[in-house]
């Protein structure tokens, strides 16, 4: 066995993050919103197309946002899909909102629609999606939910920075999105997110909740003379020195995009004949939707041979990991929402994944290896 072990994901690292994070300690500005948060900023309206993009904390810290924003209280309930991170259900549980767990479409792992219409309720106030590994969500059918229903759609594309439906960048189709910069995902900077909107309102609130409550950003703008407590708010801004790392990835996202590529196209060409033999789903992408490669997955009949793929691997020095594990029957899950339809697909799903490593600096070396390693299996 190669003493090579190929673990499952590495930030990328990008040429400038030294220098500017040398120039912010060299200044006398380490907090957040000065000019490495400004500059970050413009790459990512540039890049989503987004009219409004504001930086945070983390993804967790934009969806909580998202929260506020939409004035969430006990007697509000929220959609959101089974099979995702505890931060989607989470961010609305904190506000006191009742978390629906809908289930999931099969093919794709994102928040099936009919499922969703089966959940709403005179209570329900949003709906919760997520672009799982960076693919679009059926935004038709779910825009269509949440007009009827004068419904809020909060996108929680934390895998999706760069991909489209039908053309529209992910995080700008729904009411409030929200992107995370943890070090685990495409573009990062250790610790951080975005929120994006479209409304001028939710913008000028979602300043003031983001600096604690204060209409600090306007007073640095030269808008107000001083500024004062105006809203509930808290510390959602991200310090200068994440800035100026995620301003250097982000300057970088066109190699980062087409080098992930590079690795998904080269799962998606060396797996199919092995995956037909064995009765095996590889992942899938529909052809209205451009995706960011932020994961390529495939999914095995049944959990004890998901965990022996995962074992064979591992003995061959491949990381490769499952994900998450359905909200609905989690201890959190029970406790702070309802399920009104089975969610026996988050649970397939979640069952039968293995995530395969992806990142940028990947070889084809490496790459042989963990296509030989998969296809000495047999499911």
């Amino acid at each position: 066995m190669s003493t090579d072990r190929i673990i499952f994901s590495r930030p990328f690292r990008a040429a400038r993050e030294l220098p500017n994070v040398e120039a912010v300690l060299s200044s006398d500005h380490s907090h957040g919103d000065g000019p490495f948060t400004a500059a970050a900023t413009a790459k990512l309206r540039e890049i989503t197309e987004a009219p409004h993009a504001l930086l945070t904390t983390s993804c967790t810290s934009a969806l909580e946002m998202a929260g506020l924003l939409l004035e969430l209280g006990p007697d509000d309930e929220v959609i959101v899909p089974s099979f995702a991170f505890t931060s989607t259900a989470t961010a609305m549980a904190l506000r006191g909102a009742t978390v629906v767990f809908a289930d999931i479409d099969l093919a794709t792992g994102n928040i099936d629609p009919e499922s969703v219409a089966a959940c709403i309720s005179p209570r329900t106030k949003a709906i919760m999606i997520i672009h799982y590994g960076g693919v679009g969500a059926d935004m038709e059918r779910l825009q269509q939910l949440a007009d009827t229903h004068a419904l809020a759609l909060i996108e929680d594309n934390a895998h999706g920075l760069g991909g489209r439906w039908r053309g529209r960048p992910l995080g700008t189709i729904g009411s409030i999105g929200a992107l995370s910069f943890h070090d685990t995902k495409n573009v990062h900077c250790g610790e951080g997110g975005a929120v994006l909107l479209t409304d001028e309102i939710l913008m000028a609130r979602a300043e003031i909740i983001r600096e604690k409550g204060t209409d600090r950003a306007r007073f640095l703008r030269g808008a107000v003379d001083k500024y004062s407590w105006q809203d509930i708010g808290s510390s959602y801004l991200p310090s200068e020195l994440n800035a100026a790392v995620l301003d250097a990835q982000l300057a970088e996202f066109d190699t980062i995009q087409t080098n992930r590529h590079r690795v998904w196209d080269t799962y998606a060409a060396g797996l199919p004949e092995w995956a037909a033999r064995n009765d095996v789903q590889l992942m899938t992408v529909p052809e209205d939707r451009d995706h960011t490669a932020h994961l390529y997955y495939l999914r095995v009949p049944t959990e004890h041979r998901r965990d022996a793929l995962i074992s064979h691997l591992s003995q061959l020095g491949i990381v490769a990991p499952f994900h998450y594990v359905p909200l609905d029957s989690s201890p959190a899950g029970l406790k702070l929402g309802r399920t009104p339809v089975p969610c026996a697909r988050s649970a397939k799903f979640s069952e039968t994944l293995v995530r395969l490593p992806l990142w940028p600096g990947l070889t084809e070396q490496q790459l042989t290896r963990v296509i030989d390693g998969v296809t000495s299996f047999t499911v």
